[in-house]
């Protein structure tokens, strides 16, 4: 399994009109600590903007791939990074739900990986335009689903030393 944080942007988080930019934020942040807790290897892809890229805070440290177009797919190489996980699971949030999300989730499930996406660490331009993007990557055999519950399904036992430390992560997604 990997991890994308697909335009996390400042400029482009807070045109999310479905989930607030701070619930992004939190959730993303949340993600990326436990993306390190549990090694899951992630890449953050970037929409090129006038200013540079302006990824959001909360994400964990890594060199962002700047794309031209709405789909992290079409980066030869961002593909290639994802290609040699050799993990064919892709995790996937950002904004807008309806552009990169929607485009990135279907050419990964076009090309044999499964995806999963996240939607309290995305946003849409609208209701109605993003639970359609939805019900389309879930037709095309994607799962949508939120942090906490990818989280814990993956993580079990919070008795544990990780477990302790996934948990008290978790309870950074309360606002």
């Amino acid at each position: 399994m990997q991890i994308v944080f697909a335009d996390l942007q400042d400029s482009i988080v807070a045109l999310s009109s479905t989930n607030s930019p701070e619930a992004i934020r939190r959730s993303a942040g949340v993600l990326g600590k436990v993306a390190q807790l549990l090694e899951i290897p992630f890449t953050v892809s970037v929409a090129p903007r006038p200013d540079g890229p302006g990824v959001i805070a909360e994400l964990p440290e890594a060199p962002p791939f700047v794309r031209g177009g709405p789909c992290c797919w079409d980066d030869q190489a961002w593909r290639e990074v994802i290609a040699a996980e050799a993990r064919k699971t892709l995790v996937v949030c950002g904004v807008t739900s309806e552009i990169v999300v929607l485009h990135t989730a279907l050419d990964a499930l076009a090309d044999g990986y499964d995806v999963i996406v996240l939607v309290d660490a995305s946003g849409g331009m609208s209701e109605r335009t993003e639970n359609a993007a939805f019900r389309q990557i879930e037709a095309a055999g994607g799962t949508v689903t939120s942090v906490a519950s990818f989280v814990t399904g993956m993580v079990r036992d919070f008795t544990t030393p990780i477990g302790r430390q996934v948990i008290a992560a978790l309870h950074g997604l309360s606002g």
